[in-house]
């Protein structure tokens, strides 16, 4: 009875650290990634963000994850008349407002170790290619300028219309490495490749005048 007894607290340990072990990225799609492609010059109703739209993302690391965002940035996407898929867009992130669940983690993230702010002052997106794949359901591409490095990605989001409203949302990962950010952190407590991207962008259409 008394080797049982030992071997249940290991055994809840080895669970415990198995557990601490998943990946949140497992969840979500890989986004592909490419050569930086030629950006769609398309036509239709300008719709610009509104401040209600929110840019967030997960990192994870072997004993847990943090979660974050950008507090700062703009972007718009044209949209043609009768179809939801936008013709053209694009959006700037301003690298300082980035945030996360801890301010020591915050301040890290702003140095030259992840998003070196102070070198790569923005992010940009810029569309290349969109896709219908279902009812409100598209396939995205675009090039992705992250960290100095400028690469193609591709993912799926969901888009609508009501009015002069409209709507684009998706959740997918990126491996950060492909971007130039290859800090390993703790021996003990390595960071994972995958970062998964939240994008929820709801815009107006523009009024002439």
């Amino acid at each position: 009875m008394k080797s049982t007894l030992l071997f249940l607290p290991s055994a809840l340990l080895v669970a415990s650290l198995f557990t601490s072990c998943e990946n949140p990225a497992d969840k979500t799609t890989d986004a592909k990634v490419s050569d930086a492609q030629e950006e769609l010059q398309g036509s239709g109703t300008k719709y610009i963000f509104e401040d209600s739209s929110t840019i967030g993302f997960t990192g994870s690391k072997v004993t847990g994850s943090h979660s974050g965002g950008f507090k700062e940035f703009s972007g718009h996407f044209l949209m043609a008349e009768g179809d939801d898929a936008p013709t053209a867009g694009e959006f700037t992130i301003q690298m300082d407002s980035t945030w996360s669940d801890n301010e020591k983690l915050t301040g890290h993230l702003k140095n030259e170790d992840f998003f070196d702010v102070e070198t790569y002052p923005t992010t940009t997106f810029k569309l290349t290619k969109a896709t219908k794949t279902g009812e409100g359901a598209y396939e995205i591409s675009g090039n992705l300028t992250l960290h100095g490095v400028e690469k193609n990605i591709t993912f799926p989001v969901t888009a609508s219309r009501d009015g002069d409203t409209a709507n684009f949302s998706a959740e997918f990962d990126i491996n950060r490495k492909d971007f130039g950010i290859v800090y390993a952190g703790k021996t003990d407590d390595l960071i994972r490749d995958e970062v998964i991207i939240r994008l929820d962008f709801k815009a107006t259409a523009e009024t002439e005048g």
